[in-house]
């Protein structure tokens, strides 16, 4: 018999859910592994067409999927709004001069050698402090990645540092939206939460750090490194007014972060200011602000070197990316609305006998929701409802859970392309794909903590370390510490 989802639909058998599922990887892998074309779309709606087909084999009519999808879309309107926003700002602020000041400043003040680590420092307490990776990424992140280019650094190599740095900070900061939404789908206290990730938190950013820093030391400035550094700012002064005026933005935008400002109005603030310092400093009128804000900066240095840094940016910079953010939002939303990821859940579920299984499998499956819907929240909030109750049957406390989809659902989210994540930080960073050239893909595993994580929580839940259980003196205990028990 099948089962009733939340909406009171029949719940298809594994075997139908996974039809659509199955059928859309096969079509990704051969785009992008047969073909060599990295443009996932089509066939995300394909997998969009098939879902809705199992949906009418349920007995749903179109309005019910279209439902769905759109309501998957209209929770990821305020990161598509982001994305807007992070185009028109990027540009505008290469305009005003703000990322050529930091990058002119950060080529005289940091060294090739501790780059990388610094560059994961530095995002790590941005991001902390403002609970945002995606502001984090679209500011900090944008200048750090402009001078790893000159230091002659690979983009991918400063991408996965940015990423790391960045994603932390929307793991354990009490202002993360992610944070607070998996402390809530699991019924416990978002402090204790937090003090329960640092036991896989900690030892997966001190290992990145370290990476990070050995390949650093191996970068040591030679001759020739040294003498594109002083091209690259000495462009940058001939062709920019640098000094405190055009950091003004930044500082704003990170003041109104500070001030627990929503992201959108912050960064649109950013944009304004920074069209005003441009339109100052340089004279632009409003016609080629407006050009930048959609179409990109664009300027002829006499460097090319120079000018591919600095001609990035504007709104249509963005629309492949937000394109197939809504492509795979809309084939998740389908999938939730027919029950086939409530469908495949659910047998992962009963395959569970154990807390080491039902701990690695709420990882894998937040992991896998992620991949598949390419929404981060639906990965947290799906596995978080369902698997709750289990936890609960084993007497293990729910502070387990919150850490395993926060480590599946928000760290993973950034290393899956057609993710909201991995979508925003590809098209913030300008990490293009072309037919024949994935490195700039490379950016994936080189974002150590974000995998580091969940691999040490897999191997938390495999020996029973740090797996809390709770007290037989009562129901649950949200607020103990974290300490060892064996797995059963």
């Amino acid at each position: 018999m099948t089962q009733k989802n939340s909406d009171f639909t029949a719940t298809p058998h594994l075997g139908v859910a996974m039809i659509p599922i199955l059928l859309t990887i096969g079509l990704l892998a051969i785009q992008i592994f047969y073909y060599d074309d990295f443009t996932p779309h089509i066939a995300l709606a394909i997998g969009f067409a098939l879902t809705a087909l199992v949906g009418w084999y349920q007995g749903l009519r179109w309005q019910d999927i279209e439902a769905g999808a759109f309501r998957v879309l209209h929770i990821a309107m305020p990161s598509i709004a982001t994305l807007i926003v992070v185009g028109m700002l990027v540009s505008t602020w290469i305009a005003s001069g703000t990322v050529p000041t930091l990058i002119y400043y950060g080529l005289a003040l940091i060294d090739p050698s501790w780059f990388l680590a610094a560059t994961m420092l530095l995002c790590s307490l941005v991001s902390l402090s403002i609970g945002s990776s995606w502001t984090t990424v679209g500011t900090v992140g944008l200048a750090l990645v402009g001078i790893g280019y000159a230091f002659g650094i690979p983009a991918y190599w400063t991408a996965g540092a940015v990423v790391s740095g960045s994603f932390f900070g929307d793991k354990v900061s009490p202002l993360s939206d992610t944070t607070n939404l998996a402390a809530a789908v699991t019924e416990t206290n978002v402090f204790a939460h937090i003090r329960n990730m640092m036991p896989t938190t900690i030892p997966a950013m001190l290992i990145a750090m370290a990476i990070y820093a050995f390949v650093g030391g191996t970068n040591s400035a030679d001759p020739s490194q040294l003498a594109h550094i002083t091209d690259i700012r000495q462009g940058l002064e001939a062709h920019f007014a640098l000094g405190l005026l055009p950091l003004l933005p930044l500082v704003v935008v990170m003041a109104l972060a500070f001030g627990k400002i929503a992201p959108i109005p912050a960064l649109f603030t950013g944009f304004v200011l920074g069209a005003g310092v441009a339109a100052h400093q340089y004279g632009y009128n409003l016609n080629e602000i407006l050009t930048f804000a959609h179409s990109g900066f664009q300027i002829d240095t006499g460097t090319q070197a120079l000018d591919s840094l600095l001609n990035r940016g504007g709104v249509s910079s963005m629309t492949w990316v937000i394109t197939l953010m809504m492509f795979a939002l809309a084939f998740g939303g389908a999938l939730e609305r027919t029950g086939c990821l409530e469908s495949v859940v659910g047998a992962i579920m009963r395959t569970t006998r154990c807390f080491r299984g039902l701990q690695t499998n709420a990882i894998l499956t937040s992991v896998a929701t992620n991949a598949v819907s390419g929404d981060v929240y639906l990965s947290i909030a799906l596995p978080g409802r369902m698997f709750g109750p289990e936890y609960d049957k084993l007497g293990y406390s729910r502070l387990n859970l919150s850490r395993a989809i926060e480590e599946g659902g928000t760290l993973v989210s950034p290393l899956i392309p057609w993710n909201a994540g991995g979508a925003f930080v590809m098209g913030t960073l300008g990490l293009s794909v072309t037919p024949g050239d994935y490195s700039a893909l490379l950016y994936i595993p080189l974002a150590f903590a974000c995998w580091l994580s969940p691999a040490i929580g897999i191997l938390y839940a495999q020996t029973g370390w740090f797996s809390l259980q709770v007290p037989q003196t009562s129901t649950r205990d949200d607020d103990a510490a974290p300490a060892a028990a064996p797995s059963q």
